[in-house]
């Protein structure tokens, strides 16, 4: 176990915001699991993480000790859109993991891959084998994965250089006025909430470009509409739907608190890919339809 002691420069409304701040390394869920586990005091009480903390107050953080552990083999149902001795391209359900981490342990598309194919490239360990993107865990889609190193390698380069496309698609509150545009700011910790991404001044995040597009504006107050990534921040189009004043649907922790349909999650869906094959250059395309509840909702919209 490892203590951390430090002290309150200034109030804060939460807890866990205290927290946070002054933590680095800890994401929002692991800071939740701190105070589920009564491993934070504030002047020496334990606190919930929605308690509040005045200027000059203690916290002592108890660290539990890390615990490591490789991935194994789970009989996951998954989707394999494609597949051959270099990679496999996935369609992710919602609600999966892509990765462990977090206390997560089972149950995440790695441990499905490690079933399902016989190779996965060792570049981001035994954690994430494979791993060259990510999509959220309440997010579906499509991703690709890399078999071997040489097309880890290959790929992770057409993300830099932007010759991966990667196109989603998205139903978001309220009618977009726009049919289309881009959508060009910095994306970083929340400095009102540091457990959530936001747009903040350049010299606190890194530069998100997301292209978008209208497909059908709904009479009830919706607007489905197509994304496109030029980078990949974290949360970048949810942050971006949300800035542009028409959050996704659905969205815990973006989105409008009151839903009018019963989700577990966005309505945000990894539609299409395209990529340059590592082995043999042929560019390839893939898409993967909406899954049932997310077309049940714009069903219901007419």
């Amino acid at each position: 176990m490892t203590v951390k002691t430090f002290d309150a420069q200034e109030n804060y409304s939460r807890a866990d915001i205290f927290i946070s701040e002054n933590l680095s390394g800890y994401t929002r869920s692991s800071v939740k699991k701190l105070f589920e586990g009564g491993f934070v005091k504030i002047n020496g009480k334990t606190v919930k993480a929605s308690q509040s903390v005045t200027a000059g107050a203690s916290a002592e953080v108890t660290l539990p000790d890390a615990v490591e552990y490789t991935a194994k083999p789970e009989n996951i149902p998954l989707d394999i859109v494609y597949e051959d001795e270099d990679i496999a391209v996935v369609n992710k359900p919602q609600g999966m993991t892509v990765h462990m981490g977090n206390g997560v342990t089972e149950g995440t598309l790695v441990n499905a891959l490690l079933y399902r194919l016989d190779n996965l490239s060792g570049i981001n360990g035994v954690i994430r084998p494979g791993i060259v993107h990510r999509i959220d865990k309440d997010t579906s889609g499509l991703l690709v994965v890399a078999k071997n190193d040489a097309a880890h390698l290959s790929l992770s380069a057409q993300i830099e250089n932007k010759s991966c496309k990667r196109t989603y698609l998205a139903l978001l509150e309220g009618i977009v006025k726009n049919d289309r545009g881009t959508v060009t700011t910095y994306i970083g910790r929340d400095p009102k909430d540091r457990i959530k991404m936001a747009v903040v001044e350049p010299a606190k995040g890194k530069l998100a470009v997301t292209d978008y597009e209208v497909l059908k504006r709904y009479e009830k107050g919706f607007t489905l509409c197509r994304f496109d990534l030029h980078t990949g921040r974290t949360h970048q189009i949810r942050v971006h739907a949300r800035h542009l004043g028409y959050p996704v649907v659905g969205d815990p922790v973006y989105g409008i608190k009151k839903q009018k349909f019963n989700l577990n999650g966005q309505l945000l869906h990894a539609w299409r890919l395209q990529l340059t094959h590592p082995r043999t250059g042929e560019v390839m395309y893939f898409e993967a339809p909406l899954p049932d509840y997310f077309q049940a909702v714009l069903n219901k919209l007419g």
